[in-house]
């Protein structure tokens, strides 16, 4: 059994390396484009932080991933057919994972994780064993993601260009938008991050201290000092002129040298929020199979994730992301318009604003389709020839097969291991 749990913990790994280098990477690829950071430095981010939301709020989704796809309670009495099955998940998710990144398409690891589950649960168990409300919300969320964020992307960058890029006096115009850039930077990403984070200080000063406070009431503080001190950072760096620094800058627009901060400061939330969100796609099954090893029953409520295991997820993610990240980067970055830092600061502030309304609305979306959505509604606005078509169609069509080739690859392989094994 030891020799299976390592072999299940190496194809997690591997699942975990293609979900790096595919959804970690087009995450951070309009800050690469718009050359907010370079490469380089992208790779460092994304990697820290991934690896920190991974590790600290990554097990929520994985419990979800491994209780909630396929019905648990139909495999009770077979937890050994579970087991095979979260196998042929790990190796299908992991395989069109990689064909994708090879190609440089951005595809949702989420869409591939539960195609690929309800692809050996129909083979094992019939149609019946699918959640199909899951599948017809994933289908909602694919359609509705991408225009969302394209409109709210074209709405942020629009007011933006009318209100600051377009005006003789751009700095003068940004020193008077830049309060407002910070409230919605920080409060949109905020809202995202800040009550996972704060919630152990929350419980120390209601449970110690005894000061019942409502929960939202040290995020808020948290934030508006946040907001305040980002205000007066950068109404003081954008007083400084050309320093030695900004000489040296690939951005020599002092206005768009200072979007590149705030695309730098969104980025590091991105990375924060999508590893604690999506490390869940490479590691449910294989919390699944330690779980039915060490109890002898299938998960059909929440399970306790070990730490190693999230490690694990983390360590994988970092290192596809570090190996294989640059093509899926390139293609959201460059291959679609060419970004400024104002426009992938717009996109990025739409993604997470998108990715937040629809968790509020338990919608299961993609950042990957958000994001997209976000470049092409920025497009729409600055010049509709300057969108490439041509790589929007490959994008396209790698989104609309991933659930069923994720699916189909899932059925084969189980019914091959079930013909060998069982």
């Amino acid at each position: 059994m030891l020799i299976t749990l390592v072999a299940v913990a190496l194809l997690a790994f591997y699942v975990a390396w293609n979900l790096g280098a595919n959804d970690v990477a087009n995450a951070m690829g309009t800050s690469v484009g718009s050359k907010a950071v370079t490469l380089k430095q992208a790779l460092i981010i994304a990697g820290v932080l991934e690896f920190t939301g991974a590790v600290l709020f990554g097990h929520e989704v994985t419990e979800t991933l491994a209780t909630k796809i396929a019905n648990p309670a139909l495999f009770a009495a077979t937890p050994q057919i579970l087991v095979a099955g979260m196998v042929t998940v790990l190796i299908s998710c992991g395989v069109w994972l990689q064909i994708a990144t090879s190609r440089g398409l951005p595809v949702s690891s989420s869409h591939a994780v539960v195609g690929a589950i309800a692809g050996f649960s129909w083979v094992a168990l019939g149609a019946g064993a699918i959640d199909w409300s899951s599948i017809g919300l994933i289908t909602i969320g694919w359609v509705l993601t991408p225009l969302i964020s394209g409109a709210i992307a074209a709405l942020f960058y629009s007011q933006i260009k009318h209100w600051i890029l377009d005006r003789p006096n751009q700095v003068v115009q940004l020193q008077e938008w830049i309060p407002w850039l910070s409230t919605a930077l920080l409060g949109i990403f905020g809202v995202i991050v800040l009550p996972s984070l704060t919630e152990p200080l929350t419980n120390f000063v209601i449970e110690e201290v005894g000061f019942n406070i409502p929960s939202y009431d040290i995020p808020l503080l948290i934030g508006a000092v946040a907001v305040v001190g980002l205000t007066i950072i950068s109404w003081r760096q954008l007083g400084l002129g050309k320093t030695e620094e900004s000489i040296q800058s690939p951005i020599s627009n002092p206005v768009e040298r200072l979007f590149a901060r705030f695309q730098l400061l969104s980025a590091c939330f991105v990375a924060f929020a999508h590893g604690s969100n999506d490390v869940g796609n490479a590691i449910a099954p294989l919390a699944a199979i330690v779980y039915i090893n060490r109890t002898g029953s299938v998960p059909t409520d929440g399970i306790i994730i070990p730490i190693w295991i999230l490690i694990l997820g983390g360590v994988g993610i970092v290192g596809g992301l570090a190996v294989w990240g640059k093509k899926v980067i390139a293609t959201i970055g460059e291959n679609i318009i060419a970004l400024q830092p104002s426009s992938g600061f717009c996109a990025e502030l739409a993604t997470a604003t998108t990715i937040l309304i629809a968790s509020r609305l338990g919608l299961p979306v993609s950042t990957s389709h958000a994001l997209v959505g976000g470049v092409v509604g920025i497009g729409l606005v600055q010049n509709i020839k300057s969108i490439k078509f041509k790589t929007l169609k490959g994008i396209a069509a790698a989104w609309l097969i991933t659930i069923p080739v994720s699916a189909g690859l899932s059925a084969a392989i189980f019914s091959i291991a079930r013909i060998l094994f069982f």
